[in-house]
């Protein structure tokens, strides 16, 4: 296909569809369309989950506005953001505030190139209103253009209020992601379709599938693995080996360009692909409906020594203080069987429990620890408490003598 000159300059920054790209420019998805409007037998979205890198999982989801306000703080703290995507964790195009969250992005960050990832149900007669709100790249999940084939991998589908299951189920859906494919080809925006490789039900299909996809103008393909998880129809499947996916990639390439980097992002991720940095920016904005805390934008900066521990000790024998209230925390040096004091570090204590302030204040404390491998705390709330995991660090939360806890400490401590 033939790209105009501003497609192209867009593809050269774009991680997902530019190999090339993937190591010098950043993405970020933005968690706003929580409704889905069909069910695949390989998906449970999960909420606030920040164990897992997959689609359909995300730690929060936000309202539009909440959305251009983390966006903002994001990009002050990761100048290579080029991307903006919305990719769930439902579908976008059954949720009316990614349009709103669109119109206000293409408004505040005319720089930033604007990206869905679909289903393609609705995508026919949103394909025009995509592209008038500036999207030029759009990601189409198709998994068979076989009803026979469809029909075992996806649950149902709803069309106009009703649930259609089966062949008829499967038949509407692929209609609707061949007709959204071509107009959105026919539109110049540049089309990535996702086949997820499901071993026994439609690998054998997926060539088949590549040559119908690039007839319809794809730009590109990306062949995914079946990842089966607990609850869902395929969770007893197996995934495909990586030899496996890589020998149909082989063969599909001589139809079509391949994706090859793919890093299963998170319906949150930020930063470069493989080098998620979404659990830094926890509840930017609060939560769709507003309810949540302020800005809470961590430093997560720093080498850590997993024998280092900081304890959370006023008197110096018990473990008496929590981690948001503690005025210092004593740093230990953790051997085997001994510990050995190596000095202390004094902590300003906040005054506020939420909000603005709060983010500084629970900030300042983990840069001021940032070179110990666990913290040990009487208390701590589920934001510190995250963001500490995310980074590596154990968290130990004890009442008793500092001896105690810092036994528990290495006994507990993962490797290093």
């Amino acid at each position: 296909m033939t790209l105009e000159a501003d497609a192209m300059k867009a593809l050269s920054e774009h991680p997902c569809f530019n190999e090339d790209a993937h190591r010098k420019f950043a993405r970020m998805h933005v968690p706003v369309a929580p409704r889905c409007n069909i069910q695949c037998n390989y998906c449970n979205r999960k909420y606030d989950c920040s164990n897992e890198s997959r689609p359909g999982v995300t730690s929060e989801v936000l309202s539009p506005e909440a959305a251009v306000e983390k966006i903002r703080l994001v990009k002050e703290r990761i100048p290579e953001l080029k991307v903006i995507g919305i990719a769930g964790p439902g579908d976008p195009l059954a949720n009316e505030s990614t349009f709103r969250t669109l119109e206000l992005v293409k408004e505040e960050f005319p720089d930033l190139t604007l990206c869905i990832s679909t289903n393609g149900l609705a995508l026919p007669e949103n394909a025009e209103r995509l592209r008038s709100l500036g999207v030029r790249f759009v990601t189409v999940t198709m998994n068979a253009c076989d009803p026979e084939i469809g029909a075992r991998i996806y649950g149902f589908v709803t069309v106009d209020g009703e649930r259609r299951s089966g062949v008829e189920g499967a038949s509407i859906l692929m209609e609707k992601q061949i007709e959204g494919i071509r107009r959105c080809a026919e539109l110049g925006m540049v089309v990535k379709v996702n086949i997820v490789m499901v071993p026994g039900i439609n690998d054998s299909h997926i060539p088949d599938l590549v040559k119908k996809v690039k007839s319809l103008g794809a730009y590109i393909v990306n062949i995914l693995p079946l990842i089966p998880v607990e609850g869902t129809a395929f969770a007893g499947l197996r995934a495909p080996t990586p030899e496996e996916r890589k020998a149909l990639m082989d063969q599909c390439e001589l139809d079509v360009k391949m994706m090859r980097h793919c890093r299963h992002c998170r319906a949150d991720a930020i930063g470069l692909l493989g080098e998620d940095r979404s659990q830094e920016f926890v509840n930017i904005g609060g939560c769709a409906s507003g309810c949540g805390p302020g800005p809470q934008l961590i430093n997560l900066e720093g080498t850590r020594d997993p024998r280092k521990c900081a304890v959370a000790s006023a008197d110096g024998e018990l473990v008496d203080s929590g981690f948001g209230n503690a005025k210092r925390f004593l740093i230990y040096e953790a051997r085997g069987e001994s510990a050995r004091l190596l000095g202390e570090t004094a902590v300003d204590k906040g005054s506020d429990v939420s909000g603005e302030s709060h983010r500084r204040h629970i900030e300042s404390i983990v840069s001021s620890l940032s070179d110990c491998g666990c913290v040990v705390v009487s208390e701590i709330g589920p934001m510190p408490a995250k963001v500490l995991r995310n980074l590596g660090v154990k968290v130990v939360v004890s009442s008793g003598t500092i001896d105690e806890a810092l036994r528990k400490c290495v006994e507990e401590r993962p490797p290093a």
